[in-house]
C-alpha cells in the first residue's frame, strides 16, 4: 500500500492506528492496526461495519487494477507470520518515527 509522506505519522499520532507486530518476513517490517478510537471517529461498532471491496467498487475507489492473489487482511484474526512488539520497541519506534525529518 502506498500513502503520502506524513500520512502514518498523522495517523499515529492521533490515535487512529497502532503498531501490531513485525511481519516474520525479510526486513522484519512493522505491521499497524486500527485502535478503538479509529472506529470512534468514524462512528463505526466494529471494522465489519466498513465498506467491502464491492461497495468502493462501485463508488470507484477502488483501483481494479489489483493482483490476482491480491486479498485484504481481516484485522481480528491473528496472524500467522507476525510477532508482536516488545513495550520498549513500540515506543522507541514511535518517537524515532515521528521525528523524522
Amino acid at each position: 500500500m502506498q500513502a503520502s509522506r506524513g500520512t502514518l505519522d498523522a495517523l499515529l499520532e492521533f490515535g487512529l492506528v497502532r503498531m501490531r507486530g513485525r511481519r516474520r518476513s525479510p526486513g522484519r517490517p512493522i505491521t499497524f492496526g486500527t485502535t478503538d478510537g479509529f472506529l470512534e471517529h468514524y462512528g463505526l461498532a466494529s471494522l465489519a461495519d466498513l465498506p467491502g471491496a464491492g461497495e468502493m467498487r462501485a463508488l470507484g475507489l477502488l483501483n481494479l487494477d489489483l493482483p490476482a492473489n491480491f486479498s485484504a487482511p481481516d484485522p481480528t484474526r491473528a496472524v500467522d507470520d507476525e510477532d508482536p512488539l516488545e513495550p520498549e520497541e513500540a515506543a522507541r519506534f514511535h518517537q524515532d518515527f515521528l521525528d523524522e525529518a
